[in-house]
C-alpha cells in the first residue's frame, strides 16, 4: 500500500509538473519555429529545424536593452522600497503597544482586498498635478508602501522572542538599529520572500507602466511584448513567443537564486 501510494503521489506530481510546465515549453519551441512552419503545423510541439531569427527580430523590432533596463530599475526599486517600510511597519504591528494597534492592523488587512485598479483614477490625477506621468517615480512611488509585505513581516516578527528586542534596547541601540539591523537578519527569509513576489509581479506588470508612460524613455519590457504584435498582418507568433521568452528568463533566474536562500534559511533555522 505505501509503494502504491508513493508511485501514485509521485505521477500525480509529474502530471502537475507536465501541466505546469508544458505552455512554457510551447511557448520556447515555437519561437524557434519559422512562421510558415507555425501556419503549416502548428500543433506540433518540436520544430523540424531550429530557427533563431525570430529573436534577431524581435531586438531588431524594439529597444529591449532600455526596456529591460528600466523594467529592472523599476522591480528592484519596489521591491527595495517595500521592504525598507514594511520592516517598520511589521515591527510597530508585531511588538510595539499602542492603542488603536488592531484598527491599523485592520485597515492594513483590508488594503489586500483592493486591487491597485481601483485606485488609479486618483493616483493618476495626484500624479499628473505634480507632473510625475512618464517618469520612473510614477512607476515606483505608488507601489512603495505593499499592505502583503507588512502582512508578511508582522506574522515573522510575532515569533521573535521579545527578549531579543529587550537585550538590544539595554545594550543601547536605537529603534532604527533594532528593525534593521538586529530583526532584519532573522526574518531574512520573508524578506526574501517578499523581494520575489514584489519583483515578479511588477516585473510582469502591464496594466500600470500601460497608463503612465507616453514615449519609449521609462516604458518597460512587458509593453515592448506589446508592441510586437504588427498591425495589419496579424500575428508573429515565432517573435512574440521570442520576446515573451525573452521577458521571462530574468524572473527564472531571479527564482533559482531566491528558491535556494529560502530554503537554506529555513533549514538552518529547523536545525538550529
Amino acid at each position: 500500500m505505501t509503494r502504491r501510494t508513493s508511485l501514485l503521489s509521485t505521477a500525480l506530481l509529474v502530471l502537475a509538473g507536465v501541466l505546469w510546465v508544458g505552455p512554457y515549453l510551447w511557448m520556447v519551441s515555437t519561437s524557434f519555429k519559422s512562421m510558415q512552419e507555425i501556419v503549416k503545423a502548428p500543433a506540433v510541439p518540436v520544430p523540424s529545424t531550429l530557427d533563431p531569427s525570430a529573436y534577431a527580430a524581435v531586438f531588431e523590432a524594439v529597444p529591449v536593452g532600455r526596456f529591460f533596463i528600466n523594467t529592472l530599475v523599476m522591480a528592484v526599486a519596489i521591491a527595495l522600497l517595500q521592504i525598507a517600510l514594511a520592516l517598520p511597519a511589521g515591527y510597530a504591528l508585531a511588538k510595539l503597544r499602542f492603542t488603536g494597534r488592531r484598527v491599523a492592523f485592520g485597515l492594513v488587512m483590508a488594503c489586500l482586498i483592493i486591487p491597485p485598479q481601483v485606485t488609479f483614477v486618483p493616483v493618476f490625477t495626484m500624479l499628473g498635478s505634480a507632473g510625475l506621468v512618464n517618469t520612473m517615480a510614477a512607476l515606483v512611488l505608488p507601489f512603495g508602501v505593499s499592505a502583503f509585505g507588512t502582512f508578511l513581516v508582522r506574522q515573522a516578527m510575532l515569533a521573535v522572542p521579545d527578549s531579543i528586542i529587550e537585550a538590544a534596547r539595554l545594550d543601547g541601540a536605537s529603534e532604527a538599529y533594532i528593525i534593521y539591523r538586529v530583526l532584519g537578519p532573522i526574518v531574512q527569509p520573508t524578506l526574501a520572500a517578499l523581494f520575489l513576489f514584489s519583483f515578479v509581479y511588477h516585473y510582469s506588470d502591464y496594466f500600470w507602466p500601460l497608463m503612465m508612460t507616453t514615449d519609449d524613455r521609462v516604458r518597460t519590457l512587458p509593453l515592448a511584448v506589446a508592441l510586437l504584435r504588427e498591425q495589419g498582418t496579424g500575428a508573429r507568433w515565432n517573435i512574440i513567443m521570442a520576446g515573451n521568452v525573452i521577458l521571462s528568463l530574468p524572473i527564472f533566474a531571479l527564482f533559482v537564486v531566491a528558491q535556494r536562500r529560502i530554503l537554506s534559511a529555513v533549514t538552518a533555522r529547523a536545525l538550529s
